[in-house]
């Protein structure tokens, strides 16, 4: 029923959206430890792991796409009711998370960083250390899509004005400076309203 369905829908999402807040405050920490073991300048660490976030939500979304458009496919040769094939193929993916590949999205994710002009890593050590948070994500963001609206990260910029209704500023900002020097977490998007916060650093 309409009302069953609404209630669920209801229910996954507080769930995926507590997840978030959890993968914000407790394994981006752990990642963030882990870096600086390697790399002595916070501001790098935290723009890598905001980078492997945002690259994560894209690369589970074009996921997700490719996989509904092969689920729709496939149902519409034996689809007859009474839900809408868009209801059935949402169901059949909600139901089968697992034949998501999310190890395809972790590659891209990591192919994508490592041509990012913006972050940097020692030679030493590569971008495959944060595989962990980042299926994570992608497994997050892969679920996210089949709420109704779906959920997303917010886009940002570098020198965009400070907005405190999308973000908090870290504890080591100048609270008197106007525009973002860079990004810690992005943030949780419903239909274009921020639902979480994301973090940012704001400097003169």
């Amino acid at each position: 029923s309409p009302g069953r369905t609404r209630h669920i829908n209801a229910s996954r999402r507080a769930c995926l959206v507590a997840r978030f807040g959890f993968i914000y405050a407790q394994e981006r920490f752990d990642a963030e430890t882990l870096l600086r073991t390697y790399i002595s300048d916070v501001e790098m660490v935290q723009r890598i792991i905001y980078t492997a976030a945002v690259e994560s939500f894209y690369a589970a979304k074009m996921a997700y796409w490719k996989f509904k458009i092969h689920v729709k496919e496939a149902l519409s040769l034996s689809h007859s009711g009474p839900e809408s094939l868009e209801d059935t193929v949402l169901d059949y993916i909600v139901c089968h998370k697992d034949e998501y590949d999310v190890h395809a999205s972790v590659k891209e994710v990591i192919r994508s960083m490592n041509i990012n002009p913006k972050i940097s890593f020692p030679p030493e050590i590569d971008f495959i250390v944060l595989s962990t948070l980042i299926q994570e994500l992608c497994c997050l963001a892969f679920s996210m899509q089949t709420l109704i609206p779906p959920l997303d990260v917010a886009f940002g910029i570098d020198g965009e004005l400070f907005n405190e209704t999308k973000y908090y500023r870290s504890p080591d900002s100048d609270f008197t400076a106007a525009f973002v020097a860079y990004h810690v977490w992005p943030a949780l998007v419903e239909d274009g309203v921020v639902i979480v916060k994301g973090e940012v650093v704001t400097k003169r």
